[in-house]
Order: structure tokens, then C-alpha cells, then sequence
């Protein structure tokens, strides 16, 4: 099925720029993954429809404006997709894989994308440099009593933490309970959404509504070895 198909089929409204800007980060994906393996993702429909399309899925459900963290970037996802889906969105994406941020550097300048920058940096580091979103995301990065220590920190009050969870989606967000309070968090809405006839996707949209102890995030090793 042609990526535009796939957007067309779900309601998804996309232009042709949007398209093409899809499509070469699809070849740069299949190009640079020889060399950096960047996802077990390979086959061109597997990457339009579990890369791109459920990259965007956040984008269902928010409009998003303002700025946006994505943590854990990996080879782009879900930050790159959304940046094409909103070209005036401030968008960081946060990875501290050296090989992976030129992969990253290099999709930006490919795409022509602008107001994006990669911080090659751990997020529990740049969180404590005070900079704060809008929305933060994350996709396959931990489990999620560690992952909203590292990055509802990130969050402004009032802004959304959007979590891209799997089957375990319900048993993590028990386990978080307490971490997502401490850290100022209220769960808003859950929702399952299938990607294919195997999978469905389950976002998490956990919303910022106070402050929370200065002392988080902790060092990564900390918080790995004793959860909130």
C-alpha cells in the first residue's frame, strides 16, 4: 500500500510536500540502516505504517502547537513524523547515541526541516538545564515507572507527557502510579489504537498539572535501580 493511502484511509490530511519529505526519510532509513542499524523495521510498508503512520498518531488527538520533546529519538520516531505533519512546531529531539544524532542531522538537512535540533544529550542531564515543552513523547525507550521520571520533568505546566505504549501498556501505568504523581502528573485519557492486524498502540496522554521536587530527575543509574 502507498503511503498515501495509508494517510488517506485514516482520515489523515497530507500534502504533497509532506509526502515527499516521507518518502526520502524512508530511503535515508533503508540507506543508513546498513551501516547503523537503526530498526529491525526494514520493508518500505512496515516503515510507512509502523514508523510513519503510528508516529503520528499523537497528532489524532492534540493540535499540536508550541514546542516539542522527543526523548529517546532513536532514528526519528515519533519526533521527525511529527515535525513533517507540523512544519511550525518547535521540536528537540533528544538522543544520546552519537551515531544516531548524524542520522538525525543528516534526515533534517535532507528534509529541509527547520526549528528542529538534536541534543545529543540523557534527558534525566538536559532536564536539569530548566528546559521545558509544550509536549514530550516518547516511544519504546523503558518501562514507564522509570520513563516519567525521565521525562515529566521536561513537561510545563499544563503541557502533555504522550506515552506510545504496547500491550503492556495497563500494567505499566499501574506500576507508575505513584512516579507519575510525585512527579506531577494526572493520567488524562488512555487510548488503543490498532496499527495492524498484529498491533495496536496504546497512547497515554499524561498531563502536567503541578510541580514536582527539584531533586528529579536523579541520575539514570538511580532511578533504574529504585523506581518511584
Amino acid at each position: 500500500m502507498e503511503l498515501r493511502e495509508i494517510f488517506f484511509s485514516n482520515n489523515i490530511e497530507v500534502t504533497d510536500r509532506q509526502l515527499q519529505q516521507f518518502e526520502r526519510y524512508a530511503d535515508l532509513l533503508i540507506e543508513w540502516n546498513e551501516k547503523f542499524n537503526l530498526t529491525s523495521i526494514t520493508g518500505r510498508e512496515d516503515i510507512y505504517v509502523k514508523h510513519f503512520y503510528d508516529s503520528i498518531l499523537p497528532s489524532l488527538y492534540h493540535d499540536l502547537k508550541g514546542s516539542l520533546a522527543d526523548v529517546g529519538s532513536g532514528a526519528g520516531f515519533p519526533g521527525i513524523p511529527l515535525k513533517i505533519m507540523y512544519p511550525d512546531l518547535e521540536v528537540a529531539l533528544i538522543e544520546p547515541t552519537g551515531k544516531r544524532c548524524i542520522f538525525l542531522n543528516e534526515v533534517i538537512s535532507q528534509l529541509s526541516l527547520e526549528k528542529i535540533t538534536v541534543v545529543n544529550m540523557r534527558s534525566e542531564d538536559y532536564a536539569r538545564e530548566s528546559v521545558r515543552f509544550d509536549f514530550v513523547t516518547a516511544r519504546a525507550v523503558a518501562e514507564l515507572n522509570i520513563l516519567s521520571e525521565l521525562c515529566l520533568p521536561l513537561v510545563r505546566t499544563n503541557g502533555h507527557f504522550i506515552v506510545m505504549k504496547g500491550p503492556k501498556a495497563y500494567q505499566e501505568l499501574e506500576n507508575a502510579s505513584r512516579a507519575i504523581r510525585v512527579l506531577g502528573g494526572t493520567v488524562r485519557e488512555v487510548r488503543e489504537i490498532p496499527l495492524s492486524s498484529d498491533q495496536t498502540r496504546v497512547l497515554i496522554d499524561i498531563q502536567k498539572t503541578s510541580g514536582h521536587d527539584p531533586k528529579y530527575p536523579r541520575n539514570y543509574s538511580q532511578i533504574k535501580k529504585k523506581p518511584l
